[in-house]
């Protein structure tokens, strides 16, 4: 990482590596603890004797739960730091974690799940936050695209962890798993300095409400729409993919996997793609780019992803490259726009995305005789509604440009 600047003190026993990797680390807490015990659900509900259905609202009260938390530890770690609201969180993450693997009915493992997301949420908020203190610029888009390459390829690579895990364990060693890696982030979070420079100095209850003074910043808020409603069409296809690959064109579980696998390439290389083009080419022009490209992406499945499961996949890639190369650039824009209150952004574009994404996910859910039309269709108004809106909102005077430094 010798050519990305590093602004903050120095991290005497992190480094600046270790930094990056404690950041993506947390970052990846959500796909990490959704994912990881998906292939589990089954067992789960065969062992508590329950449906199907109360057995998967410990994953749904987990999303929501995990995105009122962000807004929860993203303001307050303004006002006492990122440090021990990440010790405090992960300390939660942890026990929670424990007790799942311990739990004795599905309602224990509701509430358990419930604090479970609580304290994951602080890994989510502080992370970006972290970012945001310690680099400026373009250096800063060069180490959020790394960490969202990171972040990115969790979805793909959990349950595939998670179904080998069962082949040797069972459901309650994945929670044991997951209290590990809530050790490795603790540890890593008593290893790292304290970079935020300025804290906060009202009480709790006026920290919280900094949320609404950030919320109602024109250029974060205009912003956070453009660049998380590509959440939107993303989460509509992987919510959606098992059923077009297994049930719309016959193929095992483990050809879906592979299929899948082809779309968490597009996942990592969308970022590291970002930091290429942006060496070349204008920072507008390359968002331009990506929102052209999922409407065109989009076109492509319309009309010809029912042909065969490889022209799905292939016609359906760029749109995941597009969507994910946008995101380390409209991250940074949206930093940009508030000089303080870095946790509070932080924690409302992180529940803005996900509420993206569930909207996402509810709006495919009703598509379920013609799912691949109804992706291209989701990715088309994506793509051109994103791309008029950043026409219309990179003009605009309260929106603040990047200054990139030379």
């Amino acid at each position: 990482m010798a050519d990305v600047e590093y602004v903050g003190e120095g991290q005497k026993y992190l480094g600046k590596k270790g930094l990056i990797a404690l950041i993506a680390l947390l970052s990846a807490f959500v796909p990490l603890s959704t994912d990881l015990y998906l292939p589990a659900l089954p067992a789960m509900a065969n062992f508590f004797g329950v449906t199907a259905d109360l057995v998967n609202l410990t994953l749904i009260l987990f999303f929501i739960f995990f995105a009122a938390g962000t807004l929860l530890w993203g303001p307050l770690s303004d006002k006492y730091g990122r440090k021990p609201i990440l010790v405090a969180g992960l300390t939660l993450y942890v026990i929670s974690s424990v007790l799942c693997a311990c739990v004795t009915d599905v309602y224990q493992l509701i509430l358990f799940r419930i604090l479970q997301a609580v304290g994951g949420s602080a890994a989510s908020a502080v992370a970006t936050a972290i970012v945001k203190d310690v680099y400026h610029s373009r250096d800063r888009e060069s180490v959020l695209a790394i960490v969202q390459s990171m972040v990115m390829i969790s979805p793909a690579l959990a349950p595939v962890l998670g179904a080998f895990m069962l082949s040797f364990t069972t459901w309650r060693g994945i929670f044991w798993a997951l209290a590990a890696i809530g050790l490795i982030s603790l540890a890593g979070t008593l290893a790292y300095k304290e970079t935020i420079s300025r804290r906060y100095t009202g009480n709790i209850l006026q920290s919280l409400c900094r949320l609404g003074t950030v919320a109602r910043n024109p250029g974060f808020s205009s912003l956070a729409i453009v660049f998380t409603l590509t959440s939107v069409s993303t989460m509509a296809f992987v919510a959606s993919s098992s059923y077009i690959y297994e049930d719309g064109f016959g193929l095992s579980p483990q050809m879906y996997s592979y299929y899948f696998a082809l779309n968490a390439i597009g996942l990592l290389a969308g970022p590291m793609l970002y930091v290429k083009l942006s060496a070349r080419f204008e920072r507008k022009r390359i968002i331009n780019a990506c929102f052209a490209t999922i409407a065109l992406s989009g076109i492509l499945v319309f009309f010809m992803g029912q042909i065969s499961p490889i022209v799905f996949a292939l016609s359906i890639l760029p749109a995941t490259i597009g969507g994910v190369c946008s995101r380390p650039p409209g991250t940074n824009l949206m930093l940009e726009q508030q000089k303080e209150d870095t946790g509070s952004a932080s924690s409302l574009i992180g529940c803005t995305m996900t509420i993206m994404g569930s909207i996402g996910m509810l709006l495919v859910s009703f598509s379920h005789g013609s799912l691949i039309p109804a992706i291209g269709i989701l990715n088309v108004a994506t793509g051109l509604l994103c791309l008029v809106l950043w026409q219309v909102l990179s003009k605009q005077s309260f929106v603040k440009p990047i200054q990139d430094t030379v």
